[in-house]
């Protein structure tokens, strides 16, 4: 492993909560607070340069055209929140009931919870790490494992120049997962990240970082939650989801934050020769949420599917941009984006599937359905194909449509009021989905979320 030592020296944390804004003075306190080897405080400041070279995003880029900056508030933020101490067992961990039935209930590798910017509890299964898996938060991973991390970290899957809010993230980061699984190991059950947000008004950036090495097996699961306080707070994540050949990786991520929260998500996926990708995307919390989905299929044989659900009542806005970029032949991408909206909630699909010049026996399917639950709602939908080989099997569809009227009557006419027959429309809706979920917690965790939506 790399050597590296801090040179720099832990600030008062008065100091730091008494920052607001984003500013090259804040990523150097950050750095110092937490005691960084210099090269971590080089490459959060290279990205810093990066963020303030780019534009502010407009609705003249086309993957703004529909969504608006103007609730965005940056220099109100408090850039990072001052470090809280570890807290000795999940009994400690205040969270209702639907929060632990997904986050922390059931059989499990490892678990890490983050409480604002700080890492409070983090566990893992020494048998798995007895087979050299490793399982921490990113602040011991960049002291125990600096090699493995300067190698992957914001690097191929999601470099800091893939935009201005990655570059923010890149220089602001905070807390976040670190999962390495060595070649050949397989881990059956799921290694779960939990993050919270309590104090309104202070920005969030978690940041998952999962690498599989060649012929690896894993299961890891991202979960975000905070209560709707009056004070808008801003939440960046980015998952980075580096798969060797033939390695296989069920990824889920749960976004639950509260109606005060801006939300900014990366999600990022290189896949090697005969690797495998099966990923979820859930979204259901926030006042406004842009997320960036993507998959670089880089080797031959190499399959993805991405499947994603979100329900937005109230005044809720989700813009969703998925990407499926094949550089490699003979790769499959399957993908499923499935919505509800209700009252006055918007949202925003566009998905991209780009076959590189080469990239011959490309199949790939994207689909994106919408269910509109009252006249006050509205989906737009933008499937895009850009083809750039000649032998290649691409399929791409996309539809927004109204709950009908006569399968209501027709519950009601059976003595199901017509709430819960809404309920069990949308149920049926999002149960495909749902059914390809191989998690009874997370399933449970879905039902009741859309019951609750609904209004039931």
């Amino acid at each position: 492993m790399e050597s590296t030592t801090a040179t720099q020296t832990a600030e008062p944390a008065v100091a730091l909560a008494a920052l607001t804004g984003f500013s090259r003075t804040a990523v150097e306190r950050l750095s110092a607070a937490k005691a960084e080897p210099d090269w971590v405080l080089a490459a959060r400041l290279a990205a810093w340069d990066t963020y303030e070279s780019l534009p502010m995003p407009t609705t003249t880029v086309e993957e703004w055209r529909r969504t608006a900056l103007r609730g965005l508030k940056l220099d109100n933020q408090v850039p990072f929140a001052p470090e809280t101490d570890r807290i000795a067992s999940l009994d400690d961990l205040r969270v209702t009931s639907r929060e632990t039935a997904l986050a922390i209930g059931g059989e499990r590798a490892g678990m890490t919870v983050q409480r604002d910017a700080s890492t409070v509890y983090t566990e893992a299964a020494p048998a798995f790490a007895a087979r050299g898996v490793i399982f921490t938060d990113l602040d011991t991973a960049i002291r125990e494992h600096a090699d493995l991390i300067r190698k992957h970290f914001m690097t191929t899957a999601v470099p800091a120049g893939l935009g201005k809010f990655q570059a923010l993230h890149g220089a602001m980061w905070q807390g976040g997962t670190f999962l390495y699984v060595p070649a050949g190991v397989s881990v059956g059950v799921p290694f779960q990240s939990f993050v919270l947000s309590e104090t309104p008004g202070t920005a969030t950036f978690n940041h998952s970082l999962v690498v599989l090495e060649e012929g690896a097996e894993a299961f890891f699961v991202d979960a975000y939650h905070s209560e709707t306080a009056g004070k808008q707070s801003y939440a960046s994540e980015t998952i980075e989801l580096i798969l060797a050949k033939d390695a296989k990786l069920r990824y889920v991520q749960v976004q639950d934050w509260g109606r005060h929260t801006v939300n900014m998500a990366t999600q990022r996926a290189t896949l090697a020769a005969d690797s495998e990708l099966k990923s979820l995307q859930v979204t259901i919390g926030s006042k406004w949420s842009k997320n960036s989905i993507g998959s670089h299929l880089q080797g031959r044989n190499a399959t993805a599917e991405m499947l994603g659900i979100f329900f937005a009542d109230g005044d809720q806005f989700f813009d969703h941009h998925t990407y499926q970029l094949h550089e490699s032949g003979y790769a499959t991408s399957d993908l499923e984006f499935k919505g509800a909206l209700k009252d006055t909630a918007r949202s925003v699909y566009s998905g991209l599937i780009r076959v590189s010049e080469g990239a011959q026996k490309t199949d790939a399917f994207q689909a994106n359905r919408n269910l509109v639950l009252s006249r006050g709602a509205r989906a737009d939908t933008i499937p895009n194909l850009e083809i750039a080989a000649n032998d290649v099997r691409c399929t791409h569809g996309a539809t927004v449509s109204q709950v009908e009227e006569e399968h209501i009557f027709y519950l009601q006419a059976r003595g199901i009021p017509r709430s819960e027959a809404q309920k069990l429309i949308v149920e049926g809706f999002f149960r495909p989905v749902i059914d390809r979920i191989p998690v009874e917690e997370i399933q449970d965790f879905l039902k009741a979320a859309i019951g609750r939506k609904v209004g039931i």
